[in-house]
């Protein structure tokens, strides 16, 4: 295993430098960093000190072996708008994120797996039929109409939970302001990690189901839910655990929506804010970040595949 780790880490090293380069060459197409500093009280001699500063004079191979380069050394440049480290930027807003998408995940997965066994078990029946169709309509509402529909109700009408921030200003931020701030984005991400994964799951039980060794545990007397639990459940993990690995990724893109609409401090404010002042290093530091979070997801669900279906070590 461990050999076969690290042969998908060395796989991996030339699908990060990829996926730099065509970032770098989509963030150079929306325009250069100038632009955003361009006014009546800017002069030209002041942008061409500026751009000579960071680098921006030089052709956009140039620009992007510096950074690779200054990659390599462990620095991920500084912020053109907070002139922060960006590693030290990125860092301090991890935290919330990963927070976010955790709980997510996890209220998400409580939500799929039992939903999507029950809906296995009675097939074909009114009540999976409900759960299918509850499975159809979380998918299908976007994050930022549900994060509003959330917003109106438990913040404008009830005043039952804060929409915005991470703590209540001016408090000491303890676990249960945070829990209180955390529910309604946790929700909005769970509820899309449910809808995607709930037919997934429900599928891959009904193909297990079919199977003979569960009709020959039938036949020995075995109840249904020893069934379901000892033999159908691990057995049809394996898809189980592609769907989760997708997930992860798809959690972090959409962390970045929900995170603008409640204010919360992850890197979704921070990304925002880098697009809209077009701050290179800030993007790039994101971006790559991204790449690493789907590579190491792709690598965490290649080996659980072992953890879940012994067969697959030989």
């Amino acid at each position: 295993m461990w050999k076969y780790a690290l042969k998908k880490l060395l796989l991996a090293l030339p699908v990060l430098l990829g996926i730099t380069i065509i970032d770098y060459a989509i963030m150079s197409l929306a325009g250069s960093p100038l632009d955003m500093m361009v006014g009546p009280r800017v002069s030209e001699a002041a942008l061409a000190s500026r751009a000579a500063q960071w680098g921006l004079d030089q052709p956009i191979y140039v620009q992007y072996w510096n950074w690779l380069m200054e990659l390599l050394r462990g620095n991920l440049g500084y912020s053109y708008k907070s002139y922060q480290p960006v590693a030290d930027l990125i860092g301090s807003h991890l935290g919330p994120t990963l927070l976010l998408m955790g709980v997510s995940m996890v209220l998400g997965l409580l939500i799929a797996i039992p939903a999507g066994i029950y809906s296995a078990v009675h097939r074909y029946q009114k009540r999976d039929y409900a759960v299918v169709s509850a499975s159809f309509l979380f998918s299908s509402v976007p994050g930022f109409f549900l994060s509003l529909i959330l917003i109106y109700f438990f913040t404008v009408r009830l005043g039952w939970l804060p929409s915005s921030g991470m703590y209540t200003p001016g408090t000491g931020g303890d676990a249960m302001d945070v829990i209180r701030h955390l529910i309604m984005p946790s929700l909005v991400l769970a509820v899309g990690v449910a809808g995607g994964n709930i037919r997934y799951i429900r599928s891959a039980v009904l193909e297990i189901l079919e199977m003979d060794y569960l009709r020959t545990a039938r036949a020995k007397g075995m109840g249904q839910k020893i069934v379901i639990r000892k033999h159908a459940l691990r057995n049809a993990l394996l898809p189980i655990v592609t769907v989760i690995g997708m997930q992860i990724p798809t959690l972090f893109g959409g962390a970045v929506i929900v995170e603008q609409l409640f204010s919360w401090p992850g890197l979704g404010l921070v990304t925002m804010s880098a697009v809209m002042s077009r701050d290179y290093p800030v993007i790039m530091g994101v971006c790559l970040l991204s790449a690493v979070v789907v590579l190491a997801a792709n690598l965490l669900t290649d080996l659980l595949y072992a953890l879940v279906d012994p067969t697959i070590k030989y």
